[in-house]
């Protein structure tokens, strides 16, 4: 079983830029489908992002199209997130998890496993 681990998180300023990583152990991750989550205080845990195994498709939330790009370095076993434009509303922990696909079916939460810790993002003036 792969085992994730995310991190990058912190504190940044409305308008700031932050870069998460989502870093493989126990075995590759490059024949899966990766997804980005999030889960602000209160909220239910939503999807932010997902990339391919090959990276060539990606798909994003509503909320974060045009700020956040979701990349992948197979070579590497590690995805990233990079977040531009950060807004209040964008904080939240951050998750990601391992699809069982190497692309999802529906862009939701069902199909995708191996949690990550989570790392928390802070978007605060």
């Amino acid at each position: 079983q792969v085992q994730l681990v995310e991190s990058g998180g912190g504190l940044v300023q409305p308008g700031g830029s932050l870069r998460l990583s989502c870093a493989a152990s126990g075995r590759t991750f490059s024949t899966n489908a990766v997804g980005w989550f999030r889960q602000a205080p209160g909220k239910e845990r939503e999807i932010v992002a997902a990339i391919s195994a090959s990276g060539a498709s990606t798909a994003y939330a509503d909320s974060v199209k045009g700020r956040f790009t979701i990349s992948r370095d197979n070579a590497k076993n590690t995805v990233y997130l990079q977040m531009n434009s950060l807004q209040l509303e964008d904080t939240a922990v951050y998750y990601c998890a391992a699809h069982r696909s190497r692309i999802w079916g529906a862009f939701r939460e069902t199909g995708f496993g191996s949690w990550g810790q989570g790392t928390q993002v802070t978007v605060s003036s």
